[in-house]
């Protein structure tokens, strides 16, 4: 495929470019400053220093680079003059970084489904004895995949002079294909089986619980019985709106991403803005996460406490010295 045959005829693309900054900046300074103040959380407190964590730690740090990646992945659906091992770097980083997000957070979730399914088994737990191997798979394997493209599988030959950056040189149709329905669409299939399944096994729990209370309480609900239905009602509509808000974006951002192949036609404008509210929602799961568990955000609460407490006692003094040279 030659260079000057793609459609994108605006290699400025100023317009994008302001569109990308209102648009990206703002996602990824979010998500990077929520991730810092997760892991130092996490970091400070020696509680948590343990197996779940060490993934959960590793999941934080990728979304914290997916958050760095995140201004630079739109700019991919924009043509561009740079040398070609610029435009290797500007499209293989992004990606491999995108990939070890879902890479680790596949891994966060398999190692508490399995805590929760078997229980029994979970100290022999391959993933649970060998925490650096598992570590390092979730980070190796998506710099493999990622940087096939530097080892020859793109659409420009070695001899061939061109500057012109896009990502349809860099990445061939089989391996955008094979990386969607090969590794991200498993892995989110995954992920809400997993979700799914840890629901089931709480449901058919709580049912054994309410069946022994009602035994007990001569089949009079009681109050405990209300309150575990109203929690796992609550999981329910937590995991839900997760779904919905994190996932769905995302999923279309890929389809219309693989629509886009095929039509060339498709605006810049909105593929900008569908990578940016699909990865951006996805990199906010554990945000979300991270700040659902009170024990990750305790020291940073406790610092805030001191901060609040320490302005409360200067305005207080202020306040008095006032009053005192009033009064004289």
């Amino acid at each position: 495929m030659a260079c000057n045959e793609s459609n994108h005829s605006n290699k400025s693309s100023s317009p994008e470019m302001y569109l990308i900054i209102w648009l990206a900046f703002p996602l990824s300074t979010v998500i990077i400053l929520a991730n810092l103040l997760i892991i130092i959380g996490i970091i400070y407190n020696r509680k948590l220093h343990n197996t779940p964590n060490y993934f959960f730690l590793s999941l934080l740090f990728a979304d914290l680079c997916t958050g760095l990646a995140l201004p630079f992945i739109p700019s991919m659906s924009l043509e561009r003059h740079m040398k070609f091992s610029n435009c290797l770097i500007l499209h293989i980083v992004p990606n491999f970084l995108l990939l070890s997000f879902l890479f680790n957070l596949v891994m966060v979730h398999y190692e508490r489904y399995f805590c929760i399914v078997h229980p029994l088994q979970y100290s022999n737990f391959w993933v649970h004895r060998y925490v650096p191997l598992a570590l390092l798979t979730v980070w190796i394997l998506p710099l493999l995949y990622a940087s096939l493209p530097a080892f020859g599988w793109n659409k420009i030959s070695p001899n061939q002079s061109c500057e012109d950056c896009f990502y349809k040189y860099i990445f061939p149709r089989e391996f955008i294909y094979l990386e969607v329905y090969g590794l991200l669409i498993p892995a989110i299939l995954a992920i809400i089986f997993m979700n799914v399944r840890v629901l089931w096994i709480t449901r058919s729990q709580v049912m054994d619980i309410c069946k022994l209370h009602r035994s007990v309480q001569r089949d009079e609900p009681s109050d405990k019985e209300h309150r575990m239905n109203m929690r796992y009602a609550k999981c329910v509509a937590v995991v839900s709106f997760i779904f919905i808000v994190c996932w769905v974006p995302y999923i279309v951002y890929v389809n219309v991403s693989i629509i886009a192949l095929w039509e060339s036609s498709t605006e810049p404008k909105t593929h900008i803005i569908l990578s940016c509210t699909g990865i951006g929602s996805m990199a906010v799961i554990p945000v979300v996460l991270g700040f659902g568990n009170r024990q990750y955000t305790k020291p940073i609460r406790k610092g805030l406490r001191k901060l609040w407490d320490r302005c409360r006692k200067g305005n207080g003094t202020k306040d008095v010295t006032n009053v005192e040279l009033v009064l004289d």
